[in-house]
C-alpha cells in the first residue's frame, strides 16, 4: 500500500523539485559556515527556516520520517536562535556533522521516492533523532554535555527499516504559543491587515502562504496570518483559495509599510493582494484591533513590555468571527493604505510587472525534449524546402528573400527553445564541495575546493551527466594526487592542497579543468601496471606522455595496488570516459611529476543540433562536428609526404607529422579520386591524436539535426565503427555523422 494520499500524487513532484532545492542551499550554507567556523545569525535563521519548510511539506504529503527529523533539527536551531551562545567551540563540529546527516537522510529518501514510486517505503531515522535530541537537551543545560564521537559523514544515518515492521510516526512538537510579550508588542504601534490572493490552479497554497511569510518576516516587528501556521495545515489550502490569506503585521523599525508591500507584490504566485485594515479596525498607537490566533513565525522581541493573553479555554469559547473595530481615545494621522494591487494594472492599481517582476513557471522536462525535436524536424523541412533539387536553375528572388527570412526567425525560435534547456554548473560544482569536506575528514587531508566559472550554463542533458565523472575525478585527486600534510611539508609545498574546478564557453563547447596541486602522476608505474596487464600495443618507449596519461582512462586499470572505499577498483575513470562519451564529449590529461595534474573536459554545449562540415566520398555523404576539425587543406607543391616503417603514409604539417587516414578505404567505397593530389584533407583530433582524413570533397558547413540510429541496427555496433547518429539533408538523404573520438582510437 502507497505510503501517498492519492490526491497527494501530482503534488509529489512538486515536493521533490523543491526539498531537493531547499537541501542544496543548505548544503552550500553549511559548507560556508563550516569553512568559516562560525554560524551567523543569519546562518542559524536560514537553516531554521528551510527545516521548518521542509517539516511542513514533508507532514502534508504524509512523509512522517522526513517531517519528524526536521521538526527535530528545526527545534535544535529554535534554541540556538534563542541563545546564540550555545553554538561553542566544544559543540560547533558536532552540530555541523549532525545537520549534514540529517541532509543526506533527506536526500536519500527523495532518491528513494524518485526510484520506487508507490512503492516507496520509508526509512528509520530513529537513531538520528536520538541523537539531535540529545544535542538539544544539552544546549538547554537539560542534559549533562557527554563527549562527541568521532563522525562519519560520509556513512548514512538511518538504515532501511524493515518491509514488515511499520514505521512508527512520533508525535510532533506542538507549536509555540505566542507570549504575553508578543501580543502587547502587537498593540504598541498598531497592526495592518492585508488580504492576499494567489494565483489559479498554482497548487500548494498553504506551502505557498507560509513562503510569503518567510519572505515578510524580515521586515516586520510582529507577523500574525490567518489561517494559522498555513505550512502545518493542508486543508487550509481550500479556505485560502476562497477567502484568501490573512496576513497582519507590524513593520519593524528598520522598514516600511511600502516595503512590505512591494515584497507582497514581488512574492511568487500573487495574484492580488488588498490592505483591509479599515475592514479590522483603525490602526491605532494605544489599541489594537482583536486578531487572528497568533503565528510563531516571528515572535517579538523578549524586552517589549508583557501584557496579559487570554486564556486557552477563553480562546476557545470565543466564536470565530471577524474583529470588529475599536473606538479610538484620540485621533491621530491616517497610515498610509495600500489600494488594492492586483496582477495586471487596473484602476487604482499597480500592476505586478511594473515593478519588473519576473514570472516563472515549472516545466517538465520532457516537454522541453519534445518542443526540441520539434524545432530539429522544423529545421530539417526548411533545409528540404529551400534544397529542393527542382528549384535550381529557376530566378526565384522574391522566394529566397522569404527562405532567408524564415531562415532568420527559425535561428532565433532555436536560440529560445536552447536557452530554456540551459542550466548553470552551479549546481553540479557545489556538491563536489561536499565530497572535498567528507573525503578531507575521513583521509585526514587538508584539502581546499576552488570553483571557477560555476555561472557557465549547459543544456540540461549535459549537466545531468556531469555529476558522476566531476565526482569520480575529484575523488581520484583527493585520493591519489594530494599527498598527506606530512607529504606536502617534506616536499616544500604548503599543508593544505588545493583542487580547482574551472569551466568556461569557449567558441561551440565549454571547456571544463580539475587541476590539483599534488604530486602527478608516475609515468613509469603506469606504463608497468600497463604491461603487466599486457594492455601496451607497442613497445612503452614509444608512448608519450598524453598516450601514456591515457591508460588510466580504460576499463578496470587502475595503479593502486589495493582497494580502498574511493578508489583502486578501476572502474572510476572508465566511468568518466564512458559518461563523456554519451554527451559527446572528450577529456585530455596533462600532469607533471611533484606539480599536479590537470583534466581537461571538451564538451558541446547542446546534443541537439551542431554545427557540423559535410563531406562526400563518391555518392555517400558523411558529417564531421565542427568542434572536432583544425583545418581543411589540399595538397600543396611543398608539402611534404611521408611513409613509416608499418608503411602507413603520414604528412608533414609546420614540422609535426599526422597520419592520413583515406576515408574510403576504412569503409570500402569505391570512388576514382584515390589520388592524394585530387582530394581534400581534413585535420581532425581528440582528447589524444590528431591525423588527417583524406576525402573527396567538402560540401559545406551545416547545422544538423543529430538523429540517434534505430535499434535494430544497434547489432551492428556502429559506436564502435566511429558513428555518433545520423542526419537528414535538404534534399532527403541520409548523412552520417562520424564520431572523431572513437573514430580516431580506431587507429
Amino acid at each position: 500500500m502507497s505510503v501517498f494520499d492519492e490526491s497527494m500524487i501530482p503534488m509529489l513532484e512538486v515536493f521533490i523539485y523543491e526539498t531537493t532545492t531547499l537541501l542544496d542551499q543548505l548544503d552550500e550554507i553549511l559548507l560556508e559556515a563550516e569553512k568559516e567556523k562560525i554560524l551567523t545569525d543569519d546562518n542559524i535563521n536560514e537553516i531554521f527556516r528551510t527545516m521548518h519548510t521542509i517539516k511542513g511539506s514533508a507532514a502534508m504529503m504524509g512523509l512522517t520520517s522526513i517531517s519528524t527529523l526536521a521538526h527535530r533539527v528545526e527545534d535544535m536551531f529554535s534554541i540556538l536562535r534563542e541563545t546564540p551562545s550555545k553554538m561553542n567551540d566544544q559543540n560547533r563540529g558536532h552540530i555541523f556533522d549532525l545537520v549534514f546527516q540529517a541532509s543526506d537522510f533527506f536526500k536519500s529518501e527523495i532518491e528513494a521516492i524518485q526510484q520506487n514510486g508507490d512503492d516507496y517505503y520509508p526509512a528509520d531515522a530513529g537513531s538520528l533523532i536520538v541523537e539531535i535530541e540529545q544535542e538539544g537537551a544539552e544546549m538547554k543545560g537539560e542534559a549533562p554535555v557527554t563527549p562527541k564521537p568521532q563522525p562519519s559523514p560520509a556513512a548514512q544515518p538511518a538504515a532501511a527499516q524493515a518491509p514488515d515492521q511499520p514505521a512508527q510516526p512520533e508525535p510532533a512538537a506542538p507549536e509555540a504559543s505566542p507570549t504575553p510579550a508578543a501580543e502587547e508588542a502587537a498593540s504598541e504601534n498598531g497592526l495592518h491587515y492585508v488580504r492576499v490572493f494567489f494565483e489559479d490552479g498554482c497548487q500548494m497554497e498553504n506551502i505557498r502562504a507560509f513562503a510569503l511569510l518567510s519572505q515578510l518576516k524580515d521586515s516586520c516587528g510582529f507577523l500574525e496570518s490567518e489561517p494559522h501556521a498555513p505550512e502545518t495545515n493542508m486543508a487550509c489550502s481550500s479556505d485560502i483559495v476562497k477567502n484568501g490569506f490573512l496576513v497582519m503585521f507590524r513593520p519593524a523599525p528598520s522598514s516600511s509599510l511600502e516595503e512590505i508591500y512591494s515584497i507582497i507584490e514581488n512574492a511568487m504566485n500573487i495574484k492580488s493582494y488588498e490592505d483591509v485594515t479599515e475592514e479590522y479596525g483603525t490602526v491605532s498607537a494605544g489599541v489594537a484591533p482583536a486578531a487572528p490566533a497568533a503565528s510563531s513565525v516571528q515572535p517579538a522581541p523578549a524586552s517589549a513590555p508583557a501584557a496579559a493573553a487570554p486564556s486557552a479555554e477563553a480562546k476557545k469559547a470565543q466564536p470565530q468571527a471577524a474583529p470588529q473595530p475599536q473606538p479610538q481615545p484620540a485621533p491621530q494621522a491616517a497610515p498610509p493604505k495600500a489600494p488594492q494591487r492586483a496582477g495586471g494594472a487596473g484602476e487604482g492599481g499597480i500592476g505586478r510587472n511594473a515593478l519588473g517582476k519576473q514570472s516563472l513557471i515549472s516545466v517538465n522536462q520532457s516537454k522541453l525534449d519534445q518542443l526540441m525535436a520539434l524545432m530539429g524536424e522544423i529545421v530539417i523541412a526548411e533545409s528540404m524546402v529551400t534544397s529542393n533539387p527542382e528549384l535550381k536553375g529557376l530566378q526565384l528572388d522574391n522566394f529566397y528573400k522569404s527562405a532567408r527570412q524564415l531562415r532568420k526567425l527559425t535561428n532565433q525560435l532555436q536560440d529560445v527553445i536552447m536557452s530554456t534547456r540551459m542550466v548553470s554548473l552551479t549546481g553540479v560544482f557545489q556538491k563536489m564541495n561536499r565530497i572535498v569536506r567528507d573525503m578531507n575528514k575521513n583521509l585526514g587531508k587538508e584539502v581546499e575546493l576552488v570553483t571557477v566559472g560555476g555561472e557557465t550554463e549547459v543544456d540540461k542533458t549535459i549537466n545531468d551527466v556531469l555529476g558522476d565523472p566531476f565526482m569520480h575525478m575529484i575523488r581520484n585527486s583527493m585520493d591519489h594526487g594530494i599527498e598527506s600534510p606530512e607529504e606536502r611539508l617534506a616536499a616544500g609545498k604548503s599543508e593544505q592542497g588545493t583542487i580547482t574546478l574551472s569551466a568556461q564557453n569557449v567558441g561551440g563547447e565549454i571547456v571544463i579543468s580539475i587541476a590539483d596541486d599534488g604530486r602527478g602522476l608516475d609515468r613509469n608505474k603506469i606504463l608497468e601496471k600497463a604491461e603487466r596487464n599486457g594492455i601496451l600495443t607497442k613497445p612503452a618507449s614509444d608512448y608519450s606522455d598524453k598516450e601514456v596519461f591515457g591508460l588510466i582512462m580504460l576499463p578496470g586499470f587502475s595503479t593502486n595496488e589495493t582497494a580502498t572505499e574511493y578508489s583502486g577498483r578501476g572502474v572510476g575513470m572508465d566511468v568518466v570516459h564512458k559518461n563523456l562519451e554519451t554527451v559527446g564529449g572528450n577529456i585530455s590529461i596533462d600532469s607533471k611529476a611533484g606539480e599536479g595534474t590537470t583534466f581537461t573536459i571538451k564538451i558541446p554545449l547542446t546534443l541537439a543540433i551542431v554545427d557540423g562540415m559535410e563531406i562526400a566520398v563518391k555518392h555517400d555523404t558523411f558529417t564531421i562536428p565542427i568542434t572536432s576539425i583544425k583545418q581543411s587543406f589540399k595538397l600543396s607543391e611543398d608539402t611534404q609526404l611521408l611513409t613509416d616503417t608499418d608503411g602507413s603514409e603520414m604528412i608533414m604539417l609546420r614540422g609535426d607529422c599526422y597520419p592520413i587516414i583515406r576515408l574510403h578505404e576504412v569503409y570500402g567505397i569505391d570512388t576514382e579520386v584515390v589520388n592524394l593530389e585530387d582530394g581534400i584533407f581534413v585535420q581532425v583530433e581528440n582528447e589524444n591524436k590528431t591525423a588527417c582524413i583524406f576525402v573527396d570533397q567538402l560540401i559545406g558547413e551545416q547545422q544538423v539535426v543529430v538523429k540517434s540510429f534505430p535499434p535494430f541496427l544497434n547489432r551492428y555496433n556502429l559506436k564502435d565503427a566511429g558513428f555518433s547518429g545520423c542526419t537528414i539533408r535538404g534534399d532527403g538523404s541520409i548523412s552520417l555523422i562520424l564520431d572523431i573520438n572513437n573514430f580516431l582510437n580506431k587507429f
